[in-house]
């Protein structure tokens, strides 16, 4: 699984492709919020549309199968750290 990046404010300007190769999305804050307790990269967040985010990940090993241990209540995180990242991403949406 990548490490988080360093954040670096010229990468909120650059064209991210939603490619599925590079990419994975989702409109689900809870599988976002437990992506980002396991240390995926959330590249951005699309709020083009008014009743709903897209949430966009950079696609890297093993995130298919986070997801799909998310979804059959199986994957393991810490509450706080679930909380915190659920915070974070409102933080996010409700900021920009």
């Amino acid at each position: 699984m990548d490490k988080k990046k360093p954040f670096n404010p010229e990468d909120d300007y650059k064209y991210i492709s939603l490619d599925p190769s590079e990419v994975w999305t989702t409109y689900d804050m809870g599988v976002s919020a437990a992506l980002l307790c396991v240390g995926f990269e959330l590249l951005s967040l699309n709020k083009e549309q008014p009743h709903k985010s897209l949430f966009v990940f950079r696609r890297a090993e093993r995130i298919d199968e986070t997801v799909d241990l998310y979804w059959s209540d199986r994957l393991e995180v810490k509450a706080r750290s679930f909380f915190d990242s659920i915070k974070a991403l409102k933080n996010r949406l409700y900021s920009e």
